[in-house]
């Protein structure tokens, strides 16, 4: 994942409740993908709903400002 202001991209393991920094791929599909992302595009795969919030206790609380 990616975030808006923010170079990095992250890999999420919903399995162990992580996320972690990951170095970007130079090549392929998703090197392709990370390019559209940086050039302002946003790219959904395999996601049916994702917010980013400041914090735990905003998403714990429902907050949603959409």
């Amino acid at each position: 994942m990616g975030l808006p202001g923010d170079n990095q991209l992250y890999v999420a393991d919903l399995d162990a409740g992580t996320v972690q920094p990951m170095q970007p791929p130079a090549s392929g599909p998703l090197a392709d993908a990370n390019d559209l992302r940086n050039a302002g595009g946003t790219v959904i795969k395999d996601v049916n709903l994702a917010v980013a919030v400041s914090s735990s206790g905003q998403a714990f609380s429902g907050v949603f400002d959409g």
